[in-house]
């Protein structure tokens, strides 16, 4: 039986193409983000089990690429759980991982600590466009800032980058976790209960207020406590501004200064941004992640018809390490999505050097295959990218396929 061509499903091969469009876009997102301060790490794929399953990485969890002990470490015949076999998995996400790198450095590092990180992540879940079970993330974070300085940087560098990608016109919306439990508590759910009324409102998009009110009421939830919260949201839709509103609503119950904290993030990403996007504050956004603890943000295309990027404060995540809280807050590009949308788009790279192909006859004699050589080197050190190779029978579609990677201009040597 011959072995199997194809690609794990959920992974894929990467061809020349995209594999230039790759390079680019990353070059420009670390170029990019230095410029804001940030600084390139690097972090391990496999992290400790125990980091991974610490519930910190809601439904993501359940979609770890688990790896078995090895060696001593594995005894197969005494093993009574799953625990027994694995001690270590592939990351899901490059922020835990991150948590454990700063807890770990922190005493090597500055403060605030801006860090980017560009690597692939691994999660067990069903293929679809714009989705793998092996991807890229990029993620650029600020550790040890609690003012939202940290969230307006962030934003501000992610739109930055996207608009160097000549897109514009996307929307940001942006929301608090702290305005989502004082919502909450406002009409009558325990804090416990706040997750499940959290997950059946993050649907809200696909299933309307109708939708939301059955489904919570399918949960056990009293009647009244229902048709207050879904009142809120509906009554906020009319609002002159949704934050004033809030902020009358739920005086006394949420937090001082997060009304205050939206308002300068939202007027200073509007009056600094480099490209045309609407910041909006929507009530709505959850996002699945629970370790998050105040302003949480997404990107949303229409090219892509959801969202490209997200992210948030997470205050609480380090300490689970250390034993003390460290102010952080994060933003994550879904780079795969990113690609797929340049690729369908026909993006061309900008400023991208000529590329040409020397076709050469086989059987050439040495003195002029070393003349052909010295004429590539001479045009590599000008800056051209040459590629020397041998002709095909069939140059015309020896050709088509190099144009197919850039290739434009080709010079043909014969041995005569």
């Amino acid at each position: 039986m011959g072995l199997k061509k194809k690609p794990v499903k959920g992974m894929k091969d990467i061809l020349p193409a995209e594999m230039q469009m790759r390079d680019y876009v990353t070059g420009l997102i670390k170029d990019t983000y230095k410029s804001f301060g940030f600084s390139p790490i690097e972090t391990p794929c496999v992290e400790h089990i125990e980091n991974l399953c610490s519930k910190q990485g809601g439904d993501n969890e359940k979609l770890i690429f688990k790896i078995m002990k090895r060696g001593e470490k594995l005894n197969l015949e005494k093993a009574e759980s799953e625990a027994d076999l694995t001690d270590s998995g592939l990351r899901y996400d490059l922020t835990v991982p991150l948590s454990r790198f700063y807890s770990n450095n922190a005493n090597t590092l500055p403060s605030p600590f801006k860090a980017l990180q560009i690597g692939s992540v691994w999660r067990a879940d069903q293929p679809q466009r714009g989705r793998f079970r092996q991807f890229v993330q990029c993620d650029i974070d600020i550790l040890g800032e609690a003012g939202c300085l940290a969230e307006i940087e962030l934003i501000l560098a992610t739109t930055t980058l996207l608009g160097k990608l000549n897109f514009s016109d996307f929307k940001v919306r942006i929301n608090e976790r702290r305005i989502l439990k004082a919502m909450a508590a406002y009409s009558g759910f325990h804090e416990e209960q706040f997750d499940t009324v959290f997950i059946i409102l993050d649907k809200m998009d696909k299933i309307g207020w109708n939708g939301v009110k059955t489904e919570l009421l399918e949960a056990g939830f009293d009647q009244n406590k229902v048709e207050d919260y879904v009142s809120m949201f509906t009554g906020m839709e009319h609002a002159e501004d949704r934050l004033s509103y809030l902020e009358e609503k739920l005086a006394g119950i949420l937090e001082d200064g997060v009304i205050d904290n939206l308002r300068t993030i939202r007027g200073s990403v509007e009056a600094t941004r480099a490209c045309r996007f609407d910041l909006v504050f929507d009530p709505t956004l959850v996002r699945g992640m629970s370790y998050y603890t105040g302003t949480i943000f997404e990107i949303e295309m229409e090219q892509f018809g959801s969202s490209v990027a997200g992210g948030g404060r997470y205050d609480r995540m380090i300490g689970k390490f250390t034993g003390k809280d460290v102010p952080a807050c994060g933003f994550s590009i879904g780079f795969e999505r990113i690609i797929t949308i340049l690729m369908e788009q026909g993006f061309e790279i900008p400023g991208a050097s000529a590329k040409k192909a020397y076709l050469i006859e086989k059987k050439m004699p040495a003195e002029k295959l070393c003349q052909v050589l010295k004429e590539a080197k001479a045009e590599r050190e000008n800056g051209t990218q040459v590629l020397v190779t041998l002709m095909n029978k069939n140059k015309k579609f020896q050709k088509e396929q190099l144009m197919k990677e850039g290739y434009t201009e080709f010079r043909e040597f014969f041995s005569r």
